[in-house]
């Protein structure tokens, strides 16, 4: 905390679909110790097995997840990139997505189309999610478009929190691992100063997890330091729908 600002950080768990439920389950439990409440994006469509609405054991626990306080929020509808768009943009989903930036060079209709077919599927798990993250933090211009047509609360970027009702962006950069990438190890280390370092500050930030993470040496410990850094420094967690919320209050 810095000059009396206090610095919030929200803690999302990427990719829940039916083949990570396991390490979907043990990210939580983590947080749940901590009594942190996390962000679960969920992929709604058959993606590495069935759509998520066909694994009712999957189902069941979210329902209860989100009792005790979790969020459920809408991660794309495949999690696959869908081919086309603009050289650049199939770049940037090369380089920085590794293929999964399904939203990154779509047009407003078929953006529009794949938000309503994911929320069609969670809608048939009795999920009905107010927020929205694109896989890889990647969205065209056609997908801004047809998110703020949407009537969902939120959407995210690498760097910030996007408010779709009132249109303010709010500055979280987000940190997370890049398992099996260059710098896989620095990256380690520099997760916990950051996290450390910024609540300190009263700077705001948020920190990713994903399935990967548990299966690299290291990763799941620092990401779990970093967390506890973030509420040793006096940082409050929230969800990003709690987070919206507040911030549309006014609180800085």
């Amino acid at each position: 905390m810095l000059d009396g600002v206090t610095a919030q950080f929200v803690v999302s768990v990427h990719d829940v679909a039916p083949w990570s439920f396991s390490r979907t389950r043990e990210w939580v439990a983590e947080l749940e110790c901590r009594d942190v409440p996390a962000t679960l994006l969920l992929v709604p469509g058959a993606w590495r097995g069935v759509p998520l609405a066909d694994d009712p054991a999957l189902v069941r626990w979210l329902h209860a997840a989100a009792r005790r306080g979790h969020e459920l929020a809408q991660h794309g509808f495949t999690h696959r990139a869908v081919p086309g768009g603009p050289r650049r943009r199939r770049l940037l989903n090369r380089l920085l997505a590794r293929g999964c930036a399904e939203f990154c060079a779509l047009d407003a209709r078929e953006a529009a189309d794949r938000l309503a077919r994911g929320r069609a599927e969670l809608a048939r798990a009795g999920i009905h999610p107010q927020g929205f993250t694109p896989p890889g933090w990647l969205a065209s211009p056609g997908t801004m478009a047809a998110l703020r047509a949407s009537g969902l609360a939120y959407t995210t970027s690498h760097l910030a929190v996007h408010d779709l009702r009132t249109g303010r962006r709010y500055r979280l950069p987000a940190l997370c691992h890049r398992p099996g990438g260059l710098g896989e190890h620095a990256a380690a280390r520099l997760l916990p100063w950051a996290a450390c370092r910024w609540a300190r500050r009263g700077r705001s930030f948020r920190i990713a997890l994903h399935p990967a993470d548990l299966a690299r040496p290291g990763l799941r410990e620092s990401a779990l330091a970093a967390i506890d850094a973030a509420l040793a420094a006096g940082a409050e967690p929230l969800t990003y729908a709690e987070l919206v919320a507040v911030r549309g209050r006014g609180t800085p």
